[in-house]
This record gives C-alpha cells, sequence and structure tokens, in this order.
C-alpha cells in the first residue's frame, strides 16, 4: 500500500487595515509565515498556532519603533483550508475572514464558523482555541474564497456587490469562467476601475488524482 499524498492547504488573506504597499506587506508576512509552516504540521490547528505565532512576530518588528502605529492596528484576516487526499471533507479555520462558498450542484452555503479565529497578529490579547470546522466536500465540489473588498463594492446607489446571489445563478460556470465573469459583473456593478482590495479564488474538488483546480483574480486595474 502506498503512502497517502499529504493533504492539500491553502489560504486567502486580507489585510484589515488601510491598502497600498503597507498592507501589502502585510500579507506578504502572512503568506511567507503560511508557505514556511504548511508542511511542518499534522494537523490544521497546530498551523494555524503557528501562523499566528509567526504573525504576530513579524508584524510586531515590521512595525515596530513607528510613532503614528499602536499595539494591534495591524492585522490580517484570513481563511485556512485542508483538504485530505483520502477522506470525503475539508476543514476551515477561519482568522476573522468572510466565510467561503461551497457550491454543491447549484446549492450555494456560506460556510459560517460558529467561533472565529480572531485575525492573525491580534490572538496574544486572547487566548484561543484553534477548532477547524469540517464540511463535506467531495468531487464536482466547489469553494469560492474572497475578501472583502468583494462584498463591499458599492453601485451608484450605494447598493454592496450581491456575491451570493451572483455565485448561485452562475453556479454552472467552470471556475476560471465563474471568476471572468463576476469581476465583468463587478466592473459593471461599480461603474468603474476596480481596487487592488479585490480577489477572489474559485477552487474545485476534481478527485483524488487532480484534487483541484484553483482559478483566482485580484481584477487589478
Amino acid at each position: 500500500m502506498g503512502a497517502s499524498a499529504p493533504p492539500m492547504s491553502c489560504s486567502v488573506t486580507d489585510a484589515a487595515r488601510g491598502k497600498g504597499l503597507g498592507a501589502i506587506g502585510d500579507i506578504e508576512t502572512v503568506l511567507g509565515a503560511f508557505r514556511f509552516n504548511a508542511h511542518g504540521h499534522s494537523t490544521l490547528s497546530g498551523l494555524a498556532s503557528a501562523l499566528e505565532s509567526d504573525v504576530c512576530w513579524d508584524l510586531g518588528q515590521s512595525h515596530r519603533g513607528d510613532p503614528d502605529e499602536w499595539p494591534g492596528e495591524h492585522f490580517v484576516t484570513a481563511a485556512v483550508l485542508e483538504i485530505p487526499d483520502d477522506q470525503s471533507c475539508a476543514r476551515l479555520i477561519s482568522f476573522g475572514h468572510l466565510p467561503p462558498l461551497l457550491l454543491h450542484g447549484r446549492h450555494v452555503t456560506p460556510l459560517e464558523v460558529s467561533v472565529p479565529a480572531p485575525p492573525l497578529g491580534l490572538g496574544a490579547l486572547t487566548e484561543t482555541e484553534y477548532t477547524p470546522l469540517t464540511f463535506r466536500f467531495t468531487p464536482g465540489d466547489r469553494l469560492v474564497l474572497y475578501t472583502d473588498g468583494v462584498t463591499e463594492a458599492r453601485d451608484r446607489m450605494g447598493s454592496f456587490y450581491p456575491l451570493v446571489e451572483r455565485v448561485t445563478a452562475w453556479a454552472d460556470q467552470r471556475p476560471d469562467a465563474l471568476v471572468r465573469r463576476i469581476g465583468a459583473d463587478l466592473r459593471a456593478h461599480t461603474g468603474g476601475p476596480l481596487g487592488d482590495d479585490m480577489a477572489l479564488i474559485v477552487l474545485q474538488h476534481e478527485g483524488a488524482l487532480v484534487r483541484a483546480r484553483i482559478s483566482e483574480n485580484r481584477w487589478a486595474s
């Protein structure tokens, strides 16, 4: 019997303070910590704890000595996923991030975590238990992960972008087509170029041999 492949892990992040180079730097800090820790832990809870420890230290160092900064001002929301190769499920830990959307056929379910962890960088302020949400995830199912720049995009009347409604209407689209369609619809909704705080990933389960197809775009204009 051959050894099973390690579970696939992925994350989507969003800086919770500001935009531009500072926010990009904070996100890069999280992504670097994720890449460093992703294969060194046997559980998603262990990975989450290591991420918080590393990110908290790194953010503190990168903003150290700035008289205009206060401790706790810089933090990053994140959704971290684990997809085991030999199980019909996936696991999610949310660090204060927006709920991913699970597509099963044409049915769309927001994956609400009952007790989300604090955003990365704030875990030291409270005792935190990283308990993952386990949900059914089988071949053909898709996950839509996104930043709040998508759902907070407004039209000329001030209405927010209806992401769940759009994903439900276009649930039969392939991942890459769904990303393109939402991007075009966002431009029509806002009536102008899209900001650099907008990101969306569609991940599709394709079975044991090819576990996932990932389509993503930041729609930078």
